[in-house]
């Protein structure tokens, strides 16, 4: 079985070489016309590679706010300010896309990132065209925008000074104490009711978070920055993304409880997802970390998706499916319920918005 998954994935990394990754593969991207293996000639020059530094490539992209049609996600339109994401949790939905980049899902993913630095000019061009309609703009529900190079980079620091600016509303996911940079812009937009943000804690196991998730906050630094936020005014809730069956589902609960304690005031869960290269990167990290769990955890996962790795289909995908989904879900119900989480759903105000002038736009002459 351990054989079938390294070949589905490709060859592991060295542990020298992926230090505080938690990819041990990184598989030729789907599109790619051939594959490359990793492997010793004899000649010991596996000892020559480097190790996985990340690295950081400018993308520059036509427009930032990308449109969602998909009847079981609460937002129509999103931004994405990272391509990629140095937190490498393992079980990230977000793998595929870096084979349209001709890069892997794997190492790649976690070490070869892009950043669009134009993303606020291109934000303030995009709010100023005729007829542009406001909604809540989702940013972290991809790649997380508070990942380790942001503090370099600061661009969700613009993109938010563009939001307050022209007083659009934003919600935010992230795994990251570096929100807390942005706490000034965050409540006074959360005055006007026009900013939210959610932490997503996957379990409160300090040592299975830093296998899982090596480079996002830990555990109780995530709580610390649900008060903070919360203290500041800002409304904040948890995230439990995702539920790992035979591994995290046992600490709903405590999370929520937790959460709730720390001041967050709605809570959300999705269920592991392993769509295409998600699926054997997983696989291969849980037979290195937890063989003993393997056949157990996946025949959870399969029994919440038809009996597959993952199902797709919408009003499926984020829940699962079958009695154990179900055990779950109403678990949750429970005790959300009884701590007094989402007793009242926050609805951020469009209302207050005011377009920015156009590029070349002529003025009014008094």
């Amino acid at each position: 079985m351990a054989n079938a998954i390294i070949e589905e994935a490709g060859v592991r990394i060295a542990d020298t070489r992926r230090r505080g990754r938690a990819a041990g593969v990184n598989p030729t991207g789907r599109f790619e016309p051939l594959t490359r293996h990793v492997f010793d000639d004899g000649w010991e020059t596996l000892e020559d590679l480097p190790p996985f530094k990340t690295e950081v490539q400018v993308e520059k992209p036509r427009t930032i706010i990308t449109k969602n049609s998909s009847p079981d996600i609460s937002f129509d339109r999103s931004i994405n300010p990272y391509r990629g994401c140095e937190h490498g949790c393992v079980y990230c939905f977000a793998r595929p896309t870096h084979s349209y980049m001709g890069l892997s899902a794997g190492l790649d993913f976690e070490a070869r990132l892009f950043a669009k630095p134009d993303a606020a000019r291109l934000l303030e061009k995009e709010l100023s065209k005729p007829g542009y309609q406001p909604r809540t703009i989702a940013i972290g529900t991809n790649t997380d925008p508070y990942q380790p190079v942001e503090r370099k980079w600061r661009i969700m620091r613009e993109v938010l000074e563009v939001l307050e600016a022209h007083r659009h509303p934003v919600g935010i996911v992230t795994k990251s104490a570096l929100v807390t940079r942005d706490i000034d812009i965050l409540a006074r937009m959360a005055e006007q009711g026009l900013a939210k943000v959610a932490l997503s804690v996957t379990t409160l196991d300090r040592k299975l978070a830093r296998t899982m998730e090596p480079r996002a906050a830990t555990p109780p630094l995530r709580l610390e920055t649900i008060r903070k936020l919360s203290d500041a005014g800002i409304p904040t809730s948890v995230m439990i993304g995702p539920v790992i069956p035979g591994m995290t589902d046992s600490e709903i609960e405590r999370i929520l409880e937790s959460a709730h304690a720390a001041g967050a005031r709605e809570a959300g869960y999705i269920i592991l997802r392993l769509p295409l290269e998600v699926s054997p990167i997983f696989k291969d990290w849980l037979l290195r970390h937890y063989p003993d769990r393997y056949r157990h955890v996946m025949s959870l996962i399969r029994s919440m998706r038809g009996g597959k790795d993952y199902d797709a289909e919408w009003g499926k995908r984020m829940k699962g499916t079958g009695p154990y989904a179900w055990q779950i879900g109403r678990r949750f119900e429970i005790a959300a319920r009884r701590i007094g989480l989402n007793r009242e759903k926050l609805s951020l105000r469009t209302d207050l918005f005011t377009a920015p002038a156009g590029a070349g736009e002529q003025l009014v002459l008094l």
